[in-house]
């Protein structure tokens, strides 16, 4: 018999409920196959902004990165980038350390090693832990407080456990509490807000900043924006901060608690509907109304010629790209697109998505990117013309790509109409008979 990978519908995962995913969607319960959205997705620091890169976010801070050789073979690379050379510093474990605990007593003085290197003193050191200090059970808070007595600037961890994926605290949520923890009480600022989700900077031309202008916000504060550490301790007088990615929820939560500010929490989607919806509700929280009809017309009219030209193309989702797979399919068959094909890791959240594209596309087939049948995957070289996402496209070599993974972000209406006018491009040119 012909090994296949294991693939389920959306009507069958949907019937099946929340409460009842295949084994095979769920991660923790087998073999992980390194397919491409592995790759990324369980070595929080092997590209864009993981662990390691992430907790770097803090303006004029460096990172000492405290494991085994292996554990930092890609921060070798990453440093090799602009900006990052003279920002990451290693202290290799030997056996001794693994076995013994000896490196705790080693790292202040690292700390003191790496401060004293440098032609100007770090506003922070990031210590960056691996799994080796998660499975001795190391109090690295303790151990950072020691280190910041010795050099008197802030020492703070952050932690690159891969066992933690599945848990509450999967590392890239850990890591945006640490690079939010130092900031500390202000005199509260009305018409300021911090956009809070990611550590790139949203798409310079994203309706949200001037809509968010017309509700009366004259600061909007992003990390990626902030230059300075003044800039960044200044995001401490924001009025409330908005989410824009479910796992900066916890230093949101964190920020409510220590400093008073309140969160409000808005979705990446690609359906216009709902982000006008969104927009629409925020304003209403502020008390306020907006005009957004100029972004929302933009939007409609990329999708708008995209369909009309393209409608009878095939489309293969991924995961690797800014977007949740499920949400930009919905988007696409909503459209009146054809979506045959969807990889991605199931969650329970993904279901408010299942359930409708159950009823507009009920025999859409879902792939587990981390599930080892996915070896047995075949390329038909003709089902799929178009693909959105990295891993979609290492499965369909043949079909036209839209890779979607800049590290601008697209949001909103802005989003949408980047998204198809870049599926416009890539067809206009590689789309051959496909027009």
């Amino acid at each position: 018999m012909k090994n296949k990978p294991y693939s389920i519908t959306i009507k069958e995962l949907v019937e099946r409920g929340r409460n009842n995913i295949p084994e095979e969607c769920i991660s923790s319960t087998h073999l992980i196959y390194n397919s491409p959205a592995a790759l990324a997705f369980n070595s929080p620091g092997a590209e864009g902004f993981g662990v390691k890169r992430a907790g770097l976010a803090i303006p004029g801070s460096v990172m000492l990165l405290i494991g085994p050789g292996c554990c930092g073979r890609n921060t070798t690379i990453l440093s090799e980038m602009s900006g990052y050379s003279d920002r990451f510093f290693f202290y290799i474990m030997d056996e001794t350390d693994i076995v013994t605990g000896r490196h705790l007593t080693k790292i202040p003085q690292a700390v003191k090693e790496v401060c004293e290197a440098l032609d100007t003193l770090p506003t922070v050191v990031m210590i960056c832990m691996t799994c080796v200090d998660a499975l001795l059970g190391t109090d690295m808070e303790r151990v950072c407080r020691k280190a910041a007595m010795y050099v008197g600037i802030p020492v703070v961890p952050c932690y690159m456990y891969a066992l933690t994926r599945e848990g509450r605290k999967p590392p890239m949520v850990a890591v945006r509490q640490a690079v939010y923890s130092l900031l500390e009480k202000r005199e509260k600022q009305a018409s300021m807000v911090n956009i809070l989700g990611y550590f790139s900077p949203l798409m310079n031309e994203c309706e949200i900043y001037p809509l968010l202008r017309q509700m009366g916000i004259k600061k909007i504060n992003e990390l990626s924006r902030c230059k300075t550490i003044e800039e960044y301790k200044s995001m401490a007088a924001a009025n409330f901060n908005l989410i824009l990615h479910p796992e900066s929820r916890l230093a949101a939560q964190d920020l409510q608690e220590k400093l008073g500010i309140p969160s409000i929490e808005l979705t990446r989607m690609y359906q216009i509907d709902k982000i006008q919806k969104q927009y629409y509700i925020l304003a209403k929280t502020l008390g306020t109304v907006i005009d957004d009809s100029i972004y929302a017309a933009e939007a409609r009219n990329a999708v708008t010629k995209f369909v009309q030209s393209h409608k009878n193309v095939i489309f293969a989702v991924g995961e690797m790209m800014n977007g949740n797979s499920f949400e930009l399919a919905l988007a696409l068959v909503r459209y009146g697109l054809c979506v045959a094909e969807i990889y991605s890791n199931l969650g329970t959240e993904d279901y408010v998505f299942l359930k409708q594209l159950a009823a507009l596309s009920p025999n859409t087939r879902v792939f587990s990117n981390l599930s080892p049948s996915m070896l047995y995957y075949e390329d038909t070289g003709n089902r799929i013309h178009v693909t959105v996402g990295k891993d979609a496209a290492y499965y369909h070599p043949h079909a036209v790509h839209v890779l979607w993974t800049e590290e601008e972000q697209p949001f909103g209406y802005a989003g949408v109409t980047k998204l198809f006018k870049k599926l416009q491009e890539a067809l206009d040119t590689e789309g051959g008979d496909l027009q």
